[in-house]
C-alpha cells in the first residue's frame, strides 16, 4: 500500500472512531507501528488530526466521542488483561458498582461467578452480561436510555444513586491524565459517574495505555479520589504513558498493570516488570474499607496469574 492510500485509510479512521490506537492503526494498513507514526506526523503537520501518546484523534484538542461498534472493537486484547486483573479484586458477598463502557462490560462478564455480590449499574450491557448469573443480584439505576454506549443518564439515574452506599466503583472513561484524573466527552455520562462515584468508598479506574495523557471535555473523577488504576502494559516505545504513570503514582493512585495485553511493533512480549512493590501513599486520602496508609497487592492466585505493578513513588 502507497504512504497516500495508508494516510487517507488513517485519517478516515480517526475522523469515524475520534480517537484510534498506532496499534489499530498498523494492524488496519497493515504495517508496522514505526510507519504508522510517521504517517501520524505527516497528518499532523498538514493539520488533518493530532497525535496523542499512543494513538491519533481528531483535531481541536479535546476527543469526541465514539459509539459502542467502534469502541468495542478498539484494544479488545488490552480491555480483556484488564478486566481479568480486575476481577481479582472483587470479592465474595461484596456490593459494588460498575459504569458503563466496553472495559466495564469485559469486567461484569468475569463478575458472574463472584458469589454473593451485589451490582449497581446504569449501563444495559454490564446488566445483560450478569442477566444469568444466578448467585449475582443485579441493580440498575433509572433514567433515560443513550443510544451511543447503551446507558442509563439524566436525572432519574442520579436520584436513583441518592442514599447508596458501596465499597468499590469501577468506572472507564475517554481519558486519564494526573493533572485532572479521569475525564468523558459527554456531559450527561459525566454527570452519572459522578453520582456512581459519590456512593463508592474506594474508586477503580479500568483504562489501556491509549488513555493514558488524553484529556476530554467532562470530568468524573478527580486525581485526589482515585484509589487504583488498573490498566494494561504500555508500549516499550510510549514514554508519555509511562510518565503518566509515574505522575498518577506520584499523587497516591496504585497501579496495578496487567501483562499480556500489549506487544511492540515486532510483537515480542513487552519487558517483564516486577510482581510486587509497595507503595506509601502521600498525603491524606478518603478512607475506606481496605484501604491503608501504606499497600501491598499480592499477586492474584489462578491459572490465569496476573502480575500486580505497584510504582514505587519518586
Amino acid at each position: 500500500m502507497f504512504a497516500a492510500e495508508r494516510r487517507q485509510l488513517i485519517l478516515e479512521m480517526v475522523r469515524a472512531n475520534g480517537a484510534v490506537s498506532l496499534r489499530e492503526l498498523a494492524r488496519v494498513v497493515q504495517t508496522s507501528e514505526v510507519t504508522v507514526r510517521r504517517d501520524v506526523r505527516a497528518l499532523e503537520a498538514e493539520g488533518l488530526l493530532d497525535r496523542r501518546h499512543g494513538g491519533a484523534v481528531l483535531p481541536g484538542g479535546f476527543t469526541r466521542e465514539s459509539g459502542f461498534p467502534q469502541k468495542s472493537h478498539l484494544a479488545t486484547a488490552e480491555k480483556t488483561a484488564i478486566a481479568d486483573l480486575a476481577a481479582n479484586f472483587v470479592e465474595e458477598g461484596e456490593a459494588i458498582v460498575v459504569g458503563a463502557g466496553t472495559t466495564t462490560q469485559e469486567l461484569a462478564r468475569r463478575l458472574a461467578r463472584v458469589p454473593g455480590l451485589t451490582v449497581v449499574t446504569n449501563s444495559l450491557l454490564v446488566a445483560q452480561a450478569l442477566a444469568h448469573a444466578n448467585r449475582v443480584e443485579v441493580v440498575m439505576t433509572g433514567g433515560t436510555l443513550r443510544g451511543s454506549n447503551y446507558a442509563l443518564v439524566g436525572s432519574g439515574a442520579e436520584q436513583s444513586l441518592q442514599g447508596l452506599r458501596v465499597s468499590r466503583a469501577f468506572l472507564s472513561g475517554s481519558g486519564l491524565t494526573a493533572e485532572r484524573g479521569l475525564s468523558t466527552s459527554n456531559m450527561l455520562s459525566a454527570s452519572v459517574d459522578r453520582a456512581l462515584v459519590q456512593a463508592a468508598s474506594e474508586v477503580v479506574v479500568l483504562a489501556d495505555h491509549t488513555k493514558l495523557g488524553t484529556d476530554t471535555m467532562f470530568q468524573t473523577v478527580p486525581t485526589d479520589l482515585i484509589t487504583r488504576l488498573i490498566t494494561d502494559e504500555p508500549p516499550a516505545h510510549d514514554d508519555r504513558a509511562a510518565t503518566e504513570l509515574q505522575a498518577l503514582a506520584d499523587q497516591g493512585v496504585q497501579i496495578a498493570v496487567a501483562p499480556g495485553g500489549t506487544t511492540n511493533s515486532g510483537g515480542e512480549s513487552p519487558p517483564s516488570r516486577p510482581q510486587r512493590r509497595d507503595v506509601p501513599l502521600p498525603g491524606p486520602r478518603r478512607q475506606g474499607p481496605g484501604l491503608r496508609s501504606a499497600v501491598a497487592l499480592t499477586e492474584p492466585q489462578g491459572n490465569e496469574r496476573a502480575r500486580v505493578a505497584d510504582l514505587r513513588r519518586r
